[in-house]
């Protein structure tokens, strides 16, 4: 029985004493990936700054030490070794400010790091500042009060870096003393340092305070057996994290919908709850290999919806073209074939997708094969709008849907069927021959206007491409305005298509060459040439 099965009480609890929960607690600060790489970049900006700011002193130091008849003025400059220590924290702030930005970047050894750069800046401090007779409170204080609310880390580690920063003035002190240079009395001494270890012990609170919300949020990104790790995408009805298993740490993709998604607002709560068990169970019992599979799904006590699908290695049909142009003919009956193999298990099943668009469509690399299509999104868009909503998903991509809908859909009508996705596949195959949509508009408005009441243009006209005739035709019955002149099923569809004579196949070894080309990051040891 999988989680999503029982109410939302009797899940899984959320436990300290996993494996999961463990590692958590001995990271750095106890975040979770994404905060991490944020926190990790937030450190690199520091640096940066900082190390701007040595820059700027050290030129302001040589202009006051030296005039341009070159007699030194005595009044307002560092001493020597200033200059020196400027420059090495100016050198190290670069190389942190850039390992932070690198590709390769170990989030938690970067803070790690941070600390380390912390004891750096108090002892160039110490150096410069106690280098002459001095009796006041140094700014180390600051630095070590400020640095945990800009790079946390564990309490413990905090801790050792605040002492260790705070020593630093000492230290900066006695090679003052080791020059000749008087020390003050033993009160003035300890009213100088003591504030810079009190700093330490008070920087543990926001540290201390950092951890607790990072646990929060660790439990919150717990959904189920689950937990969630980055955002990958954002949209008007919620958002997709990478998340991966508890326990068999399998990596997944979890789409949450929030309960104040405007497209359900208004919807009561007891309908809501059933009509998303429903579909959601629907979608889980698709299993073709080309539609993506649905893992689990429950509900949040806060109202949120989620569903657990398989992590896709790809990329959309949307981005595939925007990156690369419009696709040969022969990889485009490839691609569609395998689509028409997803509707056609959905659509007898009952279920009808009525948001096919490039964007719901990934072409994949699975185990040694590539260009392996997976449709996004069943169940998702009938939970996601009423029914009769024209702009169903139109908060996620403004033109998305308006600009594959099929005119029947466009019009409200009750009599949608199977053959408003065979509609929206014939533009959908317009967009991979042509790099272009069927019909362009400046609104959604018009857009849907003339998917109603425009004749296209057959698709060989927008592209230099050569398009078989026989696939062009095939295009042409999918945009049929009448449902009857379409393809009868996608199973008609498909035999039509392998019908046609598109000319030498597309061949799983053309689709691996072509992505260790223009895709490896997908492809296991591929290097772009």
């Amino acid at each position: 029985m999988t989680s999503s099965a029982l109410p939302p009480t009797q899940r899984s609890s959320r436990r300290s004493d996993t494996p999961a929960a463990s590692a958590r607690a001995l990271s750095t600060a106890g975040l979770p990936p994404d905060l991490l790489r944020e926190c990790s970049s937030r450190l690199g900006t520091v640096a940066l700054v900082w190390g701007t700011g040595w820059l700027l002193a050290i030129g302001t130091n040589l202009i006051l030490r030296w005039t341009p008849g070159g007699v030194s003025v005595a009044g307002g400059a560092w001493p020597w070794p200033g200059v020196l220590v400027g420059a090495v924290v100016v050198f190290v702030s670069v190389g942190l400010f850039a390992y932070t930005r690198a590709t390769g970047c170990n989030t938690r050894l970067s803070l790690d790091v941070g600390l380390l750069y912390e004891v750096l800046l108090a002892l160039a401090i110490a150096v410069v500042q106690r280098w002459t007779p001095a009796s006041g409170l140094s700014w180390i204080a600051l630095l070590i009060l400020i640095h945990p609310t800009i790079v946390p880390n564990s309490t413990g580690k905090m801790l050792l870096a605040g002492v260790s920063a705070a020593t630093m003035d000492v230290v900066g002190i006695a090679l003052a003393a080791a020059r000749g240079v008087p020390l003050p009395p033993a009160g003035t001494l300890a009213w100088m340092v003591l504030p810079n270890y009190a700093a330490a012990l008070v920087a543990v609170m926001p540290a201390r305070m950092i951890q607790h919300l990072a646990r929060q949020v660790a439990e919150a990104r717990e959904l189920g057996s689950y937990e969630l790790e980055a955002l990958l995408s954002r949209g008007g009805m919620g958002e997709v994290y990478r998340a991966r298993h508890r326990l068999i740490r399998r990596p997944a993709a979890v789409k949450l919908i929030r309960p104040d998604a405007s497209s359900h607002r208004d919807m009561p709560a007891n309908v809501l709850r059933a009509r998303f068990w429903r579909e959601a169970e629907a979608a889980m019992s698709l299993s073709s290999p080309h539609t993506i599979a649905l893992y689990d799904f429950g509900i949040e006590p806060d109202g949120t919806y989620y569903y657990v699908m398989e992590l896709l290695n790809g990329v959309d049909l949307q981005e595939l073209v925007e990156r690369f142009g419009a696709l040969p003919a022969a990889r485009v009956s490839h691609l569609l074939i395998q689509v028409c193999d997803s509707l056609a298990e959905a659509h007898a099943c009952g279920q009808v997708h009525r948001d096919i668009k490039p964007a719901n469509i990934y072409a994949c690399r699975v185990g040694q094969e590539a260009d392996f299509v997976k449709v996004l999104d069943f169940g998702l868009v009938k939970f996601a709008a009423r029914d009769g909503d024209v702009l169903q998903t139109q908060p996620d991509v403004a033109l998305g849907t308006p600009a594959f809908m099929a005119p029947e859909t466009a019009l409200g009508s009750r009599d949608v069927d199977y053959r408003a996705d065979l509609y929206s596949l014939g533009c959908v195959a317009y967009w991979l021959l042509t790099g272009s949509l069927v019909f362009q508009g400046d609104s959604p408005q018009r857009m849907i206007l003339a998917h109603v009441q425009a004749k296209p243009a057959p698709p060989s006209r927008r592209t230099e491409l050569p398009i078989p005739a026989c696939l062009e035709e095939i295009v042409m019955a999918c945009l049929s305005k009448d449902p009857a002149q379409r393809p009868s099923s996608a199973a008609d569809l498909t035999q039509r298509l392998r019908q046609c004579d598109v000319g030498p196949a597309w061949t799983p070894a053309q689709a691996w060459t072509w992505w260790t080309a223009h895709l490896p990051e997908f492809i296991p040891g591929a290097e772009k040439g």
